[in-house]
């Protein structure tokens, strides 16, 4: 059934078919190269550029860094507040019930980690302090980073505004 000449023309064909690819494969490189040529070492620039502002940024990173949170808390608007709280309502209540996190009436100026039925992470009871609003504006940029081993998944509000309302909104609550 196998004899000599048949494994011989099926070996021929698989070396002939990888010779054809190779050959494809080096016509291909031929005319679509857009890298340096072998040997001149030349670059080829781009057709455009994207400017992502990293060089803005990093000569006059202290220029961008805007008001600081007492200026921007001082004209806060509650209302606005409201709409930013709707990212946190999957894991909060304001009617004194807990979810997920712990409700957050009267949060601010309460003793962190304070209500007394819901069970906070260890690294949350070590804390220690007030929700003041210099803490909760640090804590909603980056809850991992203010808190580390905190169970708040959040990754954080990044605008200054958002934080400055979102607290402001907090602060109308009562307790």
């Amino acid at each position: 059934m196998f004899d000599t000449m048949t494994i011989t023309k099926a070996v021929g064909g698989l070396c002939g078919s990888l010779l054809v690819f190779l050959l494809g494969n080096w016509a291909a490189e031929a005319l679509y190269h857009t890298g340096p040529e072998a040997g001149h070492g030349e670059e080829v620039s781009q057709a455009y550029t994207i400017d992502t502002g990293a060089s803005e940024s990093a000569a006059g990173g202290e220029a961008a860094a805007g008001p600081d949170f007492a200026t921007v808390y001082a004209s806060a608007d509650a209302a606005a507040g409201e709409k930013v709280f709707s990212k946190c309502k999957a894991c909060h209540k304001i009617d004194g019930t807990n979810a997920t996190g712990p409700h957050l009436n009267g949060v601010v100026e309460r003793a962190v980690a304070s209500v007394g039925d819901f069970a906070y992470s260890d690294a949350m009871k070590a804390h220690g302090g007030n929700w003041d609003p210099q803490s909760l504006e640090l804590f909603l940029t980056n809850p991992k980073g203010a808190v580390p081993g905190t169970k708040m998944t959040f990754a954080g509000l990044p605008k200054i505004e958002d934080r400055a309302n979102v607290i402001a909104y907090l602060a109308t609550l009562g307790g």
